[in-house]
C-alpha cells in the first residue's frame, strides 16, 4: 500500500475510534459516585454515617454514627444505584445492592418496624425510607426474591398506618411524626411515609385510599397560600426543603392532585427562593425538590433543572474521590458523604425514570397561567 493511502486508512480508523459523544458532567458525576458509595460500602453491605454525634432531620442521627451501618443511609445508597439504571443481582453493582438490600431487612424487628439499635427517637425516618427502598426494589426484580421483599414492605405498611396520626389529633391528624407512638406531626417525616405508601400500592399492596386522603389534608394544611411554599409543621415557618415534599406528596397521591393550583404555585416558590450550599438541610431540599419539580414537568422542570445542575454540578460538586460533601447544613455534615451522594444522585437521576416511584403523569399538559 502507498504511503498515502496508508496514512489516509490509519486516519478514518483512528477518527472512528473517537467518534463516540463525550459523556454529559451529569453523567459522568454520577458514576463517579456510585463508584465512591461501592467503595465506602462495609462488609456487612451497609452504609454508616461519618463521624455520628447527635443531630440530623430530628434531633438524633437516622440510627448509626460512628461507622456503624444505618439501615436509612443504606437504603439511600440502595435506591442511588437503582435509580442509575442497575438492579440487584445483575451487573457491576448488582452485588452491592442485593447486599445492601439483604443488610436493611435483618434490620426489621418482628413487629415490621426497620430500625437499628442507636435510632431511638427517630424511628418512623428509618422505617419509612427502608420501607421505600424495599418497594423500589420489589418493583424491579422478580420471582422469589420480589415476593420476599414485599412480605417484608406489607409488614412495613402494617407499622406506617399504625403511626399515622387518628382524627383526635386535630390539625395534626393524618400525618406522621418521629416516633409510632404520639398525636403531633411533621410535613419531612409523612413525606416519606406517603412515598413508601405509593410505592407499595404501585405494587398491588394493600393501602386503604382513605389513609391516603386522610395524609393528603394534612400536607394541604400545611401548605402556606400567602408564600406559596409548605411548612415543617402546620404552625411553622415555611422552608424550601419541605415545598418540595409538599408538591411531591401532592403529586403522588392521586391523578386528581396532578398539578394543582397549590403546587403549582408552590412550584413557583421554589424557582424563586433557590437553594444554595450552605442551606440549611441542603441534601434533603435538593433531594426533594427535584422529585417534586419533575412530577409538576414543563417550565417548572425546565427552569429548577438548570438550578439543579448549577448546585450540584458547579457551585457544590464533587470532589476528586466523587463524593458530594455537606457545605455546613445541619444533617449534611453529621450524615457524611455517602448520604449526601446518595441524595445528590437521587436527585441528578430523577429524570432517567429508572426508579418506579420517579414516573410521572405523561398526558398532555396544557399551558397553565401560573406556568413560569
Amino acid at each position: 500500500m502507498k504511503p498515502t493511502l496508508c496514512l489516509l486508512a490509519i486516519l478514518i480508523f483512528t477518527t472512528n475510534i473517537v467518534a463516540a459523544p463525550p459523556r454529559e458532567p451529569m453523567d459522568e458525576a454520577i458514576s463517579r459516585g456510585l463508584v465512591f458509595l461501592k467503595q465506602n460500602q462495609q462488609n456487612d453491605g451497609s452504609w454508616s454515617i461519618a463521624g455520628g454525634g447527635g443531630g440530623g432531620f430530628g434531633r438524633q442521627n437516622f440510627g448509626g454514627g460512628n461507622g456503624s451501618g444505618d439501615p436509612a443511609v443504606t437504603s439511600l445508597a440502595v435506591m442511588a444505584f437503582m435509580s442509575a439504571g442497575h438492579v440487584p443481582s445483575e451487573g457491576k453493582y448488582g452485588k452491592a445492592i442485593e447486599q445492601g438490600i439483604r443488610y436493611v431487612m435483618s434490620m426489621q424487628g418482628r413487629n415490621g418496624l426497620f430500625s437499628a439499635p442507636q435510632s431511638g427517637g427517630t424511628e418512623m425516618y428509618v422505617h419509612g425510607i427502608c420501607c421505600l427502598m424495599l418497594a423500589e426494589a420489589a418493583g424491579m426484580t422478580e420471582g422469589k426474591v420480589a415476593e420476599e421483599l414485599r412480605q417484608r414492605l406489607e409488614a412495613g405498611i402494617t407499622v406506617i398506618l399504625a403511626g399515622q396520626r387518628k382524627v383526635g389529633a386535630g390539625r395534626d391528624a393524618g400525618g406522621w411524626r418521629y416516633r409510632i407512638e404520639g398525636s403531633d406531626a411533621d410535613l419531612s417525616v409523612t413525606g416519606w411515609q406517603l412515598m413508601a405508601l405509593r410505592g407499595s400500592r404501585n405494587l398491588g399492596c394493600d393501602v386503604p385510599l382513605d389513609r391516603i386522603k386522610s395524609a393528603v389534608e394534612y400536607v394541604q394544611r400545611c401548605h402556606d397560600p400567602i408564600s406559596g411554599g409548605y411548612r415543617y409543621m402546620t404552625n411553622s415557618q415555611v422552608t424550601v426543603p419541605c415545598t418540595g415534599t409538599g408538591i411531591l406528596a401532592m403529586e403522588l397521591c392521586g391523578k386528581e392532585y396532578h398539578r394543582s393550583p397549590e403546587a403549582l404555585k408552590a412550584g413557583s416558590y421554589v424557582l424563586k427562593s433557590p437553594l444554595h450550599a450552605g442551606s440549611h438541610h441542603f441534601f434533603y431540599g435538593v433531594y426533594y425538590t427535584s422529585q417534586g419539580m419533575f412530577q409538576l414537568g414543563d417550565n417548572y422542570w425546565k427552569s429548577y433543572r438548570t438550578q439543579l445542575h448549577a448546585l450540584l454540578l458547579r457551585s457544590n460538586p464533587p470532589r476528586n474521590d466523587g463524593a458530594w460533601y455537606g457545605g455546613g447544613g445541619f444533617d449534611d455534615t453529621r450524615f457524611g458523604p455517602s448520604y449526601c451522594t446518595s441524595m445528590a444522585i437521587l436527585a441528578l437521576t430523577v429524570e432517567y425514570r429508572y426508579l418506579p416511584i420517579y414516573q410521572r403523569f405523561e398526558e398532555p399538559i396544557e399551558k397553565d397561567a401560573n406556568d413560569p
